[in-house]
């Protein structure tokens, strides 16, 4: 993957270095259901981040505004900008105006229009502002935590939460929360999973369409079928519970996500990305 290239997105904020204080809200809840990435449990999701707000430093010197870009920044921001490329040209061609999304670069917790949020929930997708939430720690999980390392398996973070972003504007996000407390909890992990597999697989188009402008090799794409792997449900569960319990899933399988990730990344079409007909992987 070379991103030297790249066009950078001016879409990214840096609040880096910025502490927050103060306990989780409302809106912590709506992450763990719509957006989270780890695929645990929500009371799990919401105890380790009740420890890690405990834990997290609450005054922090704010990063100098002046200061050179790290390295990254500048990776985020490149991929980032091939992001918005792709899909500018997807809706177009579709008649439809793709609205860009922002990304925020934290560190620790942050404060989104969904509420409260730590870094130990993992990169997340805000419907309510269309931000992108990324502590970049996180890419060291994905490496020794997941056994997942690499440029791409870091870009394919980005853009599956990216592909919450699409998935906000064709109004699949507002459908999801319309359903909460109307439908059981097993009902609303099932739908869960629809979203989770179609942002996975919204993914693939983007590294199908931009395979050429980054210089996509075979190696490139089997970081990310890796990461799509490590990140599924059963692996996740096995590793923190010890037992795998299916009807509890919000994110599918390692086998779904890997599937549907690379039906994008064959196919490049939105079309082939319908998680919720039950036809799909």
């Amino acid at each position: 993957m070379e991103i030297g290239d790249q066009r950078s997105s001016s879409n990214v904020e840096d609040r880096r270095g910025i502490g927050m204080g103060g306990g989780l809200g409302i809106g912590t809840i709506v992450i763990a259901v719509v957006a989270y990435f780890l695929g645990i449990d929500p009371s799990t999701v919401i105890n380790v981040a009740e420890q890690a707000q405990q834990m997290a430093p609450q005054k922090q010197a704010p990063k100098d505004p002046n200061a050179p870009k790290d390295q990254g920044q500048v990776f985020v921001e490149k991929v980032l900008g091939s992001t918005e490329d792709v899909w500018r040209q997807v809706f177009q061609a579709n008649g439809r105006q793709y609205e860009d999304p922002r990304l925020v670069m934290f560190t620790g917790a942050v404060r989104s229009a969904c509420g409260m949020a730590q870094a130990a929930m993992g990169p997340f997708y805000c419907p309510n502002d269309h931000k992108v939430y990324i502590d970049l720690a996180f890419y060291r999980e994905l490496r020794d935590r997941f056994h997942a390392p690499g440029d791409f398996a870091q870009a394919y973070v980005i853009a599956h939460e990216v592909g919450h972003h699409v998935q906000n504007q064709l109004g699949t996000m507002q459908k999801m929360q319309s359903m909460q407390g109307r439908v059981s909890k097993g009902e609303m992990n099932q739908m869960s999973v629809r979203v989770e597999l179609q942002a996975d697989c919204f993914a693939g188009i983007w590294a199908h369409n931009s395979a050429s402008a980054l210089h996509l090799n075979k190696g490139d794409l089997e970081q990310g079928l890796t990461a799509a792997a490590a990140i599924g449900d059963d692996r996740l569960q096995k590793q923190t519970q010890g037992v795998v319990v299916p009807e509890s899933f919000t994110h599918g399988s390692s086998a779904q996500r890997v599937q549907w990730f690379k039906r994008g990344m064959e196919s490049g079409r939105v079309s082939d990305c319908d998680t919720f007909s039950g036809r799909g992987p």
